[in-house]
């Protein structure tokens, strides 16, 4: 089976698998929901359940919330260059003991597609 795996930077990714971010913030919305892979750094770090999106917002909407997105505001407004923003909402994270070094094509900005034989064999995705 392939799963989908979302490319994070750091230090993000590691904050979403740990459960510190609840929210990863994007310039688009996305109709995809359930288990996905958090990417960082060319690592599969973990799994996520997408829940829903949130938004539009702006930069300074997401000032309220910075205990979900955990970032900075200059870093928002940077990303942002004056569009409107998404919150992703994710739960139930993973983080996997030992992350999976995978390849990214040439070109993939957001999603990844995965083969799950990547996938530790002591984790339950579902």
């Amino acid at each position: 089976m392939v799963l989908r795996g979302l490319i994070v930077r750091e230090p993000f990714a590691t904050m979403i698998v740990q459960g510190i971010k609840k929210w990863e913030i994007r310039k688009r919305y996305t109709r995809i929901r359930g288990r996905i892979l958090i990417i960082g750094n060319s690592y599969l770090k973990g799994a996520v359940t997408l829940a829903d999106v949130l938004g539009p917002f702006s930069v300074n909407d997401l000032d309220d919330y910075v205990n979900y997105h955990r970032a900075s505001r200059e870093f928002l407004e940077q990303y942002s260059r004056g569009r409107q923003l998404y919150a992703w909402v994710l739960k139930d994270p993973i983080m996997f003991k030992h992350p999976v070094k995978v390849r990214i094509r040439k070109g993939a900005q957001v999603w990844v597609k995965i083969d799950e034989s990547l996938i530790p064999s002591e984790i339950e995705l579902i």
